[in-house]
């Protein structure tokens, strides 16, 4: 009872913020369908690590010893050096089909244009924190969560947790973000612009030649990269070489799967009171979201100016799903130009895009750290 009365009396109002903080990731996460299998966990997590004298996470005693805890255990197994993450893209990699981006390898450009956020996310935030801190920050706009780990982690950023959970939660709150920037920066005319698909034949060898090619190009732009990229397209290569079936469905659906619950409950061992109500955070989550904005903004803007010199005009909205929210930002543009005319099935492009954006985040990664390590 002793025991019980001290931890009661060390409960502060700051654990009980985090307490509803957790329990709204749980309800986004349950009752809005929001990517669950990253906000349940870390929802969950944020109550778990915010109890007075929490096991979950290192303790120091009276006595002057340290108690382990398992959650901290895992943070410093796998997301401190980067391993959840990296594995993670192989999961990742083996869930793409690059077909509708081969298919039309135009579509690359949009990925390269839906990262403009970033660079000028890093201008913004450099008047507030350190070059390594607003680095970090700025690649949230990728909505690209192991990326985003990977990048703060190399550069020692000490917003690390933050960043993790601005990341993580502005790639669950895709759906809500997205539409209303699209709807802002297009008229109906341009959202009911139907595109062909042409549907055409990629050969096998070029699918397995593509994520070898993609890996050697982007080591020699951004050597940084080449774990990040390595990873990622190596689970495509188990997905496409066609010899190793068994292992490309236990990459996308078991490894995927478990790499997803440890990410999202070791993230949320960051998510401590004392470091994450602080106005940094607030600053954070604005620039993230800042960053965001503008990566979306930029393709879809780059979609409309091209089709100032265009015959062939292109739907703006597929613009923005040049984010690395994938698959999710596809989806989003597919549904919106459903919305404006039922015979408007932009999938295809849209998804060839979002894959094309999951490259060039990575990418975008490797030039920052280029820049700045």
């Amino acid at each position: 009872m002793e025991i019980l009365y001290e931890n009661l009396l060390d409960l502060d109002i700051k654990q009980i913020i985090m307490w509803i903080i957790g329990g709204l990731l749980i309800y986004l996460a349950i009752k809005k369908d929001m990517e669950p299998t990253l906000l349940l966990p870390m929802g969950f997590g944020a109550i778990l690590v915010n109890l007075p004298n929490s096991g979950a996470i290192t303790q120091i005693l009276e006595n002057g010893e340290e108690e382990v805890g398992a959650l901290t255990t895992l943070f410093n197994a796998g997301i401190a050096n980067e391993l959840f993450p990296l594995i993670l893209f192989i999961g990742i990699g083996a869930m793409i089909d690059f077909t509708p981006l081969l298919t039309n390898p135009k579509l690359m450009v949009f990925g390269a244009a839906a990262q403009f956020g970033i660079f000028f996310t890093l201008c913004l935030a450099s008047i507030f924190f350190d070059q390594n801190d607003a680095a970090s920050i700025a690649i949230i706009g990728a909505a690209d969560g192991p990326t985003a780990i990977v990048v703060a982690n190399k550069l020692g950023s000490k917003y690390l947790p933050q960043i993790m959970v601005a990341a993580y939660s502005y790639m669950a709150l895709v759906p809500i973000i997205q539409p209303p920037v699209i709807r802002a920066l297009t008229t109906k005319k341009e959202r009911m612009i139907r595109m062909e698909y042409a549907g055409k034949e990629v050969s096998k060898t070029t699918k397995i030649l593509f994520p070898i090619v993609i890996t050697i190009v982007a080591g020699l732009v951004a050597p940084a990269s080449v774990a990040l990229v390595g990873f990622l397209m190596f689970g495509n290569l188990i997905r496409e070489c066609g010899v190793l079936n068994s292992l490309s469905e236990t990459a996308q659906k078991v490894l995927a799967n478990l790499i997803t619950i440890f990410l999202g409950i070791t993230i949320a061992s960051q998510m401590q009171a004392e470091r994450f109500l602080t106005f940094e955070t607030i600053l954070i989550l604005l620039l993230g979201l800042f960053a965001f904005i503008f990566d979306t903004a930029g393709g879809v803007v780059f979609a409309k100016i091209i089709n100032l010199f265009s015959k062939k005009k292109i739907n703006p909205m597929i613009g923005a799903a040049g984010i690395s929210a994938f698959p999710m930002s596809g989806r989003i543009v597919h549904k919106m130009g459903l919305k404006e005319d039922p015979q408007n099935f932009l999938l295809m492009h849209s998804i060839g895009v979002n894959v094309s954006g999951q490259i060039a985040s990575v990418i975008a990664g490797g030039l920052i750290l280029n820049f700045f390590m």
